[in-house]
């Protein structure tokens, strides 16, 4: 096969990276990969796109290679629903924890880099925060996240969404002006709860007026529980640009069949894209279900998927991992394996205002390298990951796997890491 030719991709959502390459590195080639439709490729990476892809050895190199043989070559996902500043305070909690986990700026900062460095270890190499702003806090935990990331920058696209508590009423009056201040600070996101205000739909207007005046994207927590109020805020944000998330609608999945699928429509409808969260949800209140996929796609809405609680005391078990999340949508929701992975990258990444990744020349250069032949192989068990962003590799993890010898007179050792000469015994 020879090299595919370079072309820009066809969508309209500008891509910061090619702004920021002013100096040409030296072309990274990755040799030997597998992509999902079998064939194993040579991929010459320059700046922050795909230069070409070719048949496996027939690139020449003008700069460092990485062997990709054994591995699953794939668009990097991108998390849509995480929680920054909430991110890994679970073991403050509890009856051992050392008490309320601190809201200091510097140590919201230190947790919520810490997170995204977890999820850019996974795969993720853009990520959506969700942040509280308001209360006793202010734009406090918004200044840290903003703090990491700019601290994040080269290694993963950070976007924080400003979520107030209230907006209505005398109540909600100084949050609505800290909104606004929320964006003038860098928020690219406006966002929130309706269904904690006592007006739900005097709290959309009030997003969606901000959102317009600033011409900010709209990503709204809700259960998705009450029909009346989900047709609502549907025909309130249809049309709007450039666009409304709503997530995580866990609540669709208990409501009557034919009122869920009359729901599913009015989003569809409406152009409102609805981001699950198959890893568990992002509030202690929040059902422990996942909203329902299949019949949300047949409606034709497009559903992303993202992690939302980080071990926090809504998920003290969460793991932020987007390949968990598309391994739950296959095993438990029955979808195909591409669908599901897709799930968490292609429409994630569209979810959130991103071009377009395919592993051909000419797209972006966000990649991630799975150990596995296929991808439903990679979904089971994904272990070993090469990550890349804006063309160079931004994280790895190695797992190794070893097993003793089967002679039973063996002694009590266990497995040890090492060469294959060193006598440690067979490995994976």
């Amino acid at each position: 096969m020879p090299d595919s030719q370079p072309r820009r991709p066809d969508d309209n959502a500008p891509d910061s990276a090619d702004a920021a390459t002013t100096d040409p590195a030296p072309a990274l080639v990755l040799t030997g990969a597998r992509l999902t439709d079998g064939r194993a490729v040579d991929v010459r990476l320059s700046g922050s796109r795909i230069e070409a892809v070719g048949t496996a050895g027939s690139l020449a190199s003008r700069g460092p290679r990485i062997d990709l043989r054994g591995y699953l070559l794939l668009p990097a996902p991108a998390e849509p629903h995480a929680h920054s500043d909430t991110a890994l305070t679970a073991d403050s909690t509890g009856p051992e924890g050392p008490g309320p986990a601190s809201h200091r700026a510097e140590d919201i900062q230190r947790r919520a880099t810490e997170a995204a460095l977890l999820q850019l270890g996974h795969g993720a190499t853009s990520l959506r925060a969700h942040v509280r702003i308001g209360d006793v806090q202010g734009l406090a935990a918004l200044e840290a996240v903003l703090q990491t990331r700019r601290a994040l920058r080269g290694l993963a696209d950070l976007t924080a969404v400003a979520v107030p508590r209230l907006l209505t009423g005398v109540a909600g009056a100084d949050n609505l002006a800290m909104l606004r201040d929320a964006v003038k600070m860098g928020a690219a996101v406006v966002g929130g709860c309706p269904d904690l205000d006592p007006d739900p739909t005097g709290y959309t207007a009030a997003v969606l007026e901000v959102a317009a005046e600033h011409g900010c994207p709209v990503d709204l927590h809700t259960d998705g529980d009450d029909p009346t109020r989900l047709a609502r805020l549907a025909a309130m944000a249809g049309g709007l640009r450039p666009g409304v998330t709503l997530g995580p609608c866990a609540g669709l999945a208990h409501l009557p069949l034919e009122t869920a699928t009359r729901a599913a429509d009015q989003l569809a409808a409406a152009g409102i894209t609805v981001v699950c969260l198959p890893q568990g949800g992002c509030a202690d209140s929040e059902r422990r279900t996942t909203a329902p996929v299949r019949l949300l796609r047949s409606a034709g809405v497009r559903v992303a998927a993202g992690s939302g609680a980080l071990r926090d005391t809504a998920n003290p078990v969460g793991r932020g991992d987007p390949l968990e999340a598309a391994y739950l949508l296959a095993s438990q929701h029955g979808l195909r394996a591409e669908h599901a992975y897709a799930m968490v990258s292609t429409t994630a990444r569209a979810a959130l205002g991103l071009p377009d990744v395919r592993v051909e020349a000419g797209f972006p250069a966000e990649l991630l390298a799975v150990r596995g032949e296929r991808l439903s192989a990679v979904l089971s068990l994904a272990y070993s990951r090469i990550v890349i962003h804006r063309g160079r590799v931004v994280a790895r993890t190695s797992a190794v796997r070893e097993y003793c010898d089967s002679d039973t007179d063996a002694g009590p050792d266990l497995p040890r890491q090492g060469r294959p000469d060193s006598g440690a015994g067979p490995k994976s």
